[in-house]
């Protein structure tokens, strides 16, 4: 039985790849309003698990639900900022035609976005102090810049649920402070975002509720209750070095996965 009151649901998801479970029997419920990081070693299923959530590859199991509807019904509830590795930049388009580019669920494929859409995009590349690079071939912007522009992309849409597939991947201090302001405006608006995150250090600083995953999930709920010394031993095992600042651990230890 589904609850609209979760902004995102999961019973027993199951992906494989080559015969190989990449997630397997995955449940998860994510509440409305939260600001949460999904964090794991590396291969433990973290990008999958977004991107099969949203559809973006097959599922050998499970069901997935949005504010208690299917994705087809919540689609337009919906924002996605991929991994910056995954987008072709050599696209000819500008940072606002990408912009942009995020409204056409409302306005539809064979609309030509008007003055109204327009602004609407340069209010969100304003946001993340993109406006003055509108007319920038994307190409053109650094790795920082144009991830803000996918984040305008996303903020454009005023989405109630946003998954982010490491937004803080190869960007300087400053971008990542925006970002994380922008993160808890969002939040503090009652947006729920959903963030691949590898930084341990940063989790209890930056995000109130976190899932641990390694292939299943090992914990999730709010920081202070699941980000634990024996929860990260668990997600890590033998691959986690020094461990961060968790809830029951001393402060001012430093984190690395190994």
């Amino acid at each position: 039985m589904t609850n609209a009151s979760y902004a995102l649901e999961i019973n027993d998801l199951t992906v494989a790849y080559n015969h190989k479970p990449v997630l397997w029997d995955v449940d998860l419920c994510v509440p409305s309003g939260v600001l949460m990081a999904i964090i794991g070693p590396n291969g433990a299923g973290k990008s999958t698990l977004i991107k099969a959530a949203l559809g973006l590859i097959p599922r050998a199991a499970g069901d997935v639900r949005f504010f208690g509807l299917p994705l087809r019904q919540a689609r337009s509830r919906i924002g996605y900022v991929p991994q910056r590795s995954s987008v072709d930049w050599d696209f000819p388009i500008t940072a606002l035609d990408a912009v942009m580019m995020g409204l056409y669920g409302k306005l539809g494929w064979l609309r030509r976005p008007n003055g109204r859409a327009r602004q609407a995009a340069l209010e969100a590349l304003e946001q993340v102090g993109m406006a003055p690079f509108a007319e920038r071939q994307i190409g053109q912007l650094s790795g920082g810049q144009q991830q803000r522009v996918f984040l305008a992309r996303a903020l454009v849409q005023d989405a109630d649920l946003y998954f982010m597939d490491e937004p803080f991947a190869a960007v300087d201090a400053v971008t990542e402070r925006a970002i994380v302001s922008l993160l808890h405006r969002l939040r503090d608006r009652g947006k729920t975002v959903i963030v691949v995150h590898h930084d341990l250090q940063t989790v209890t600083q930056y995000f109130n509720w976190v899932t641990l995953l390694n292939v299943e999930v090992i914990a999730s709920g709010a920081t202070q209750n699941v980000f634990t010394e024996e929860n990260i031993r668990r997600t890590y095992g033998g691959r986690i070095g020094a461990l961060p600042a968790a809830s029951g651990t001393s402060q001012g230890k430093s984190a690395y996965v190994a």
